[in-house]
């Protein structure tokens, strides 16, 4: 049998972008270091290996956000629980876009995402480090 998708990745973007605050990247850059936001960096480690880190940024894979953020699973992290507000950024954009919406559905507030993720937060000059000299 063939599989039918009924809903695919763009129509799941259309809605977390229509639900989730995006943040520019200048209006990202203006955030970072203050105390009361947590930049949540959603790559898997080859991503930051590779291309570099946010300074500062909570690392949290993709695969674990929703049992890092939940208090009744054994995985929680407590920073979760922390009166702040958290950006969520991928490589690109699409999956701290999907991120943001489940933290949101989850009740974590306020949340946001970086429009275009790591690469245009490199290309406006935010701060990076550990790139891996082959990079």
């Amino acid at each position: 049998m063939v599989q039918v998708i009924s809903r695919g990745y763009k129509v799941l973007l259309a809605e977390a972008h229509a639900k989730v605050f995006t943040l520019s990247t200048p209006d990202a850059i203006a955030l970072h270091g203050r105390d009361d936001v947590v930049f949540v960096d959603l790559r898997d480690l080859r991503e930051l290996n590779r291309e570099g880190r946010l300074p500062g940024a909570l690392h949290c894979p993709r695969g674990m956000l929703e049992f890092w953020i939940d208090p009744e699973s054994p995985y929680h992290k407590t920073v979760f629980s922390e009166d702040k507000t958290f950006v969520f950024f991928c490589a690109g954009g699409w999956r701290s876009a999907l991120a943001a919406a489940t933290a949101q559905d989850m009740g974590l507030r306020p949340v946001a995402h970086v429009d275009g993720g790591f690469a245009a937060w490199k290309e406006a000059g935010g701060p990076v480090e550990g790139a891996s000299p082959t990079s």
